[in-house]
């Protein structure tokens, strides 16, 4: 397994997978991780649905029809990316395992803040596993007009929403596109 730097500096989001399945003992370390991240008093607010077979064909088919609505975006992603945008949410890479990462819904501003943030952590500690133990993945945020079907699926209480889905798997053959990180993002104060 590579060192914590080297997972950072290698970690991209792929978008071609492999159908190998992720084992079973795998995913569970991918979770254990995310569930170690630190959360706002200890809140831990997160529920992971590690979805394969049949469950994740059904979750990719209701994510595809964000598609319908990718039109309206069109001018903004220009043709190339808008093909590729489809292509994406159509088929999710082809990733053999979809894991769902849902929350309480907030009663208020600051609980909201506080839980985003605390997933945000659950989700670089499972993107940092992923990619310490030789796999590849793309998390992506969905329509919300697709969350009732979503957390129906998954049978979610409801009092909880799904926040990201993250694919996960083996990087497939299509080159990686690594974009470039900004290096002027810290402002130093005396």
């Amino acid at each position: 397994m590579m060192d914590l730097q080297e997972a950072i500096l290698a970690r991209h989001s792929v978008r071609d997978f492999r159908s190998d399945p992720v084992p079973r003992e795998l995913t569970e370390r991918l979770i254990h991780a995310a569930s170690a991240a630190p959360s706002s008093m200890n809140e831990q607010p997160w529920t992971f649905y590690c979805c394969e077979g049949a469950t994740r064909a059904r979750l990719g088919k209701i994510v595809a029809q964000t598609t319908i609505h990718l039109s309206e975006y069109m001018e903004v992603l220009g043709p190339q990316r808008y093909e590729e945008a489809v292509e994406w949410f159509t088929s999710l890479g082809n990733a053999p395992l979809l894991i769902a990462f849902a929350s309480p819904n907030p009663d208020s501003e600051l609980t909201a803040i506080n839980r985003h943030l605390s997933l945000g952590a659950a989700l670089e500690n499972l993107l940092l596993t992923v990619t310490a133990e030789g796999l590849a993945a793309c998390s992506f945020t969905l329509s919300y007009w697709v969350r009732e079907e979503i957390a129906e699926l998954l049978g979610l209480p409801s009092e909880q929403s799904v926040v990201t889905i993250v694919a996960v798997g083996y990087a497939g053959d299509a080159p990686a596109v690594v974009s470039p990180k900004r290096a002027d993002t810290a402002v130093w104060l005396d």
